[in-house]
């Protein structure tokens, strides 16, 4: 898994806090120093955090589950979406829908619906809807693929949720907490880190900060998923393997089983074949002529 460095923090400005008067006391341990006024953030405990954080989400993607991203601010949505997208996790860039965690299957009775559109608006009937009916089918459309079109593969509720800022995305984070989901989330100076799980003490403002920050956890979660995929090969050929040598073992005893029955056969067929020999000899007449017998004839000896 590819680490993130110092200087690349660095040079993304992921160090540079909030005001002092806007500091949240719980951010202390991740506070380097002061500067014009300014809060440093200790970019090497942001480090270990990262790492901490990326751990985490490889062995969620390794286990096939989903990780939420949510990120709605404008500096963020767009590179949350481009990272994102490339590893097929549900994200949300738009305004957050009230009650998607706690009420989750009121979203995905949406999803369907946008589902059904789509097969509407691909049967030959809905050209024989009148003109209006149609452009307000795909203004509904429209809206309801800006809105949940990134979250249309969630089919339950995800595993963990990534937050970028939050102080904006306070909704997300209650729902989360209510149904014990847990929560990464990049943390300014401004924020409080006991509020989520695993937090990263970062700039949530600057778009290059939050951009090197989600690559890393995009990076990581896209090695559990390589991770994965290598263990199903690996055990379809285990089992392909294991399978050829249960044949191979069968056939084996099959074999042995057939030499057997053949050499059985065989000495049955054997014996028979002596026993019919042997009853053939003893009905069958004698070829050989009979032998006469010789009379023999004394002659009488002459009288004195």
């Amino acid at each position: 898994m590819s680490k993130i460095t110092f200087n690349e923090l660095l040079d993304a400005g992921a160090h540079f806090g909030h005001l002092r008067r806007k500091w949240n006391p719980n951010m202390a341990p991740y506070i380097f120093m002061e500067k014009n006024g300014i809060h440093i953030i200790d970019l090497h405990k942001t480090i270990a955090k990262i790492d901490e954080a990326a751990s985490a989400m490889k062995q969620i993607a390794k286990s096939g589950k989903k990780i939420l991203f949510v990120a709605t601010k404008k500096q963020a949505k767009d590179i949350v979406a481009h990272h994102v997208s490339k590893v097929n996790m549900p994200y949300v860039v738009e305004r957050w829908p009230g009650g998607m965690l706690t009420n989750f299957a009121t979203i995905r009775k949406a999803v369907r619906k946008m589902t059904t559109i789509d097969k509407l608006m691909a049967s030959p009937s809905f050209n024989d809807i009148s003109k209006r009916e149609r452009l307000q089918i795909q203004r509904e459309r429209t809206k309801l693929e800006k809105n949940l079109g990134s979250i249309s593969d969630l089919n339950r509720l995800p595993s963990a949720i990534f937050v970028v800022d939050v102080l904006k995305e306070h909704i997300a984070v209650a729902e989360a907490h209510k149904l014990n989901i847990p929560i990464f989330a990049i943390v300014d100076t401004n924020s409080d880190p006991l509020s989520v799980d695993f937090p990263i003490p970062a700039n949530d403002d600057a778009s290059k900060s939050i951009s090197a920050i989600v690559q890393a956890m995009t990076d990581a979660i896209e090695e559990g998923l390589s991770e994965r995929q290598f263990d199903k090969d690996k055990k379809t050929t285990d089992d392909d393997i294991e399978e050829f040598d249960d044949n191979r073992s069968i056939r084996s005893l099959e074999e042995i089983e057939e030499d057997e029955e053949i050499e059985r056969k065989a000495k049955i067929s054997a014996k028979a074949k002596l026993k019919d020999d042997s009853d053939e000899d003893t009905d069958k007449p004698s070829s050989k002529k009979p032998v006469a017998r010789k009379t023999v004839v004394k002659k009488a000896s002459p009288k004195k």
